[in-house]
């Protein structure tokens, strides 16, 4: 896991948005509970925020260098399909 989480250079900020409580985000919950300490690990300088907010659809943000963003929606996918994102999200340089 620790090479699919070598984020890119350009990479400077990973977000994740989701709902605390709600069947649609508990495999980004899940994700997250087993993925986070190996990410920040691995990029301790790189901030990875988790934003839970009730209601909302999980997505992913990353913002690359001169403010570029990409977001992805989490929304209905499993926990492997929601790494394999994660991980093309990480080593895109946009």
């Amino acid at each position: 896991m620790a090479s699919k989480y070598g984020f890119a250079k350009g990479l400077k900020e990973l977000r994740f948005l989701f709902c605390q409580t709600s069947e649609q985000s508990a495999a980004t919950r899940n994700f997250l509970t087993k993925s986070y300490p190996t990410m920040k690990k691995h990029n301790p300088h790189t901030p990875i925020m988790i934003r839970e907010a009730s209601g909302t659809e999980p997505k992913v943000f990353a913002r690359y260098d001169f403010g570029k963003e990409k977001v992805i929606p989490l929304k209905g996918l499993d926990d492997k399909t929601i790494e394999q994102q994660v991980t093309e999200l990480v080593k895109s340089t946009i």
